[in-house]
């Protein structure tokens, strides 16, 4: 027997330590590294610790994680699971919650290697701290003494589950922190045992300055949304370089598919498989090959740890992938628990915050026509709204057809913004050089003009036929356009000059991005809101920073939600169409 470790030796053995490697709000990434400090090899472990009831793994890799209630176990893999002296190895997962571990056990010991000494009970949690004295980058805590049989030596001090601190006192400045981000803080005391007890329950303190969350930067709750693509070479990490991130507060990422009644992957590379290398990610950290999840949806995730206040949602359908929507809401119940699976999936759950539907159109024509009936968008709202929960977004894209017995009419859009929290009403592409020969129209007019070719072709005209139909005007947002549309072989200035076709465009023939027409033609005039430029035998219509003013002035006269574009790649490397929207929104 005396071969045998005592369970202070074993303990000292080995050492497990958590760190909170990212936080997005709705859910964090979690770290264990478990590290063998004794002089002889270890052939396998198992770390447990309990964590608050609102607190659970959702998803882990490198370990098997299992629970019970609120009890978790984590054991190696065959792999993993011999560590020489000195050795490390570490397994992560991803959960849901705020709460941070405690009890923490290594093989039935401490995990940090302390002594469990006999009729030495371990300290009780300190209190809930208390934030005080917030600025831009630093936060005063403080917080009740724990108790203990023997006498409290220090407290650990957690941010966001890692120790930032150690200190004798029930006070701790933090400085070093970013602006306007949200902060999770608990404290764990030692006893002069060294024995650790149960972190108190967390705070979370919220720095001053930078975008605000969960609305624009003015506070006045109005949503800045912006469609991010799977496609082309924007990437996420330029909605940090262009200072976007900071004035957004949605994403909608477009787009999933819509097949065989089901929402499926769009694109499986760009959305979870492509690696990043340092320069082109988030966070300046490369992909790794076997890390579990890669990808825009990585990168999303890791953007939403530096900007929580950011929500994003699944954007599926679109103009392509419109034609799938009559078949699938043959059985909308199924169809909304295909979309509420995938969104949902492990992988990547933490990283959508809700639903965005882009059909185009019900009951209507687009790339396809649907004769599914009027009632159709309601149906599948409604089905949508009762699996995904209150407590995600569930939108939708829709026409901006305000004609007479045009496409709005077409459907109940006032009966489905019941289940709707809101529509993207796509107030853009009204006139473009699908009519070859003109005559030259701005494509996103906010109001009718003398001269405009299809009466009902403007945001106005959408707008109040929305509203209308019983669209309660804070569920509306009004599309911008981050690209113009425009025809060639054009002489007269104004609007409504014929043409030959279409102006040539850097991946199509017709349109352009706002970032490249700035500089190669200038908007030398200005109709129904918006703005137009003849340079040679081009004309192009398109919305600059002043329009975009001029129609967020009149978006919140209406009481509208908020605005959205299509899409950030149009826009200038310093984001001045976003930094538009959101001045425009204050």
């Amino acid at each position: 027997m005396v071969g045998l470790a005592t369970p202070a030796e074993a303990a000292a053995s080995a050492t497990a330590t958590y760190t909170k490697a990212s936080d997005w709000g709705s859910g964090f990434e979690g770290k264990w590294t478990v590290k063998n400090t004794g002089t002889t090899t270890l052939s396998t472990w198992t770390v447990e610790w309990d964590f608050p009831a609102n607190t659970k793994v959702t998803s882990a890799w490198d370990a098997t994680v299992t629970n019970s209630a609120n009890h978790w176990t984590a054991k190696n893999l065959g792999w993993n699971g011999t560590l020489a002296p000195g050795a490390s190895v570490s397994f992560g997962f991803n959960g849901s919650g705020s709460g941070a571990p405690s009890g923490c056990k290594l093989n039935g010991n401490p995990c940090d290697g302390g002594s469990t000494n006999p009729g030495d009970n371990a300290p009780s949690a300190p209190g809930k701290p208390t934030a005080s004295d917030i600025t831009n980058s630093s936060v005063k805590l403080s917080w009740a003494a724990a108790t203990d049989d023997k006498g409290i030596k220090d407290y650990d001090v957690k941010r966001d589950g890692a120790t930032v601190a150690t200190v004798t006192g029930t006070t701790y400045t933090n400085t070093g922190l970013t602006a306007g981000t949200d902060y999770s803080y608990s404290v764990v005391a030692r006893d002069t045992a060294d024995q650790t007890g149960p972190a108190s329950a967390a705070t979370t303190v919220r720095t001053t300055g930078g975008g605000g969350g969960g609305e624009n930067p003015g506070g006045n709750g109005k949503i800045n949304l912006g469609y991010f693509t799977n496609w082309g070479s924007y990437t996420v990490k330029n909605l940090v370089t262009s200072g976007s991130a900071e004035k957004i507060t949605h994403i909608n990422y477009a787009f999933g598919n819509v097949q065989n009644g089901k929402c499926t992957i769009g694109d499986a590379y760009a959305d979870y498989e492509k690696s990043y290398t340092a320069a082109q990610s988030v966070d300046g950290k490369a992909d790794a090959w076997d890390q579990p999840l890669r990808g825009h949806f990585n990168q999303l995730r890791k953007l939403k740890a530096q900007y929580p206040h950011i929500k994003i949602l699944w954007s599926f359908g679109g103009w392509t992938w419109s034609g799938g929507f009559g078949q699938a809401v043959q059985n909308p119940a199924a169809f909304a628990q295909s979309c509420y699976d995938l969104v949902e999936d492990p992988r990547w759950a933490d990283v959508f915050d809700g639903i965005d539907l882009d059909w185009e159109y019900p009951n209507a024509c687009g790339l396809t026509c649907d004769t599914s009936g009027p009632a159709a968008i309601k149906t599948m709202a409604d089905a949508m709204r009762a699996k995904f929960g209150a407590n995600n977004l569930v939108t939708a894209a829709i026409t901006a057809d305000g004609s007479s017995g045009g496409k709005i009419d077409a459907a109940d859009y006032g009966g489905a913004a019941q289940s709707f929290d809101w529509y993207n009403v796509m107030t853009y592409d009204f006139f473009g050089a699908w009519a070859a020969k003109g005559p030259t129209a701005p494509h996103s007019p906010l109001t009718s003009y003398a001269g405009i070719p299809q009466q009902g072709f403007t945001s106005a005209d959408a707008i109040a036929k929305l509203k209308a139909k019983g669209v309660p005007a804070k569920k509306l947002l009004l599309g911008i356009g981050f690209y113009g549309r425009g025809w060639t072989g054009v002489t007269q200035a104004a609007p409504g000059g014929t043409a030959t076709g279409a102006a040539p465009g850097t991946y199509e023939a017709g349109i352009e991005d706002y970032k490249v027409l700035k500089s190669s033609c200038p908007a030398n005039g200005t109709i129904a809101g918006t703005a137009y430029a003849h340079c040679g035998t081009n004309w192009w219509s398109y919305d600059t920073p002043a329009t975009i003013g001029s129609k967020m002035t009149w978006a919140k006269n209406q009481g509208l939600g908020g605005a959205f574009s299509w899409e950030f790649s149009g826009d200038t490397t310093n984001g001045e169409l976003v930094t538009a929207i959101a001045n425009g929104l204050k």
